[in-house]
């Protein structure tokens, strides 16, 4: 199986990846880390916002919600 490396914004209802790059730095990367945004930690995505932001999402056994545009900074392989 080939996987590939995309953004985590991309993935759909039900998709299962793997953290593996956060393109920001300062306050927001420690929010992020502190959520539990680390590398190598598996994300699922649990659903969307009718407009499609912000998305729910499961790590870490804990179900987080995050605007598309924070997501769109975290590269996962899926």
């Amino acid at each position: 199986m080939n996987k590939k490396m995309i953004m985590l914004d991309t993935l759909s209802k039900g998709q299962k990846a793997k953290i593996k790059k956060i393109r920001t730095d300062g306050k927001l990367l420690r929010r992020l880390l502190d959520m539990g945004f680390v590398m190598n930690s598996e994300i699922e995505v649990i659903r969307e916002a009718p407009l499609f932001d912000p998305m729910e999402l499961k790590i870490q056994n804990y179900y987080i919600s995050i605007r598309k545009s924070e997501a769109s900074l975290i590269e996962v392989k899926i």
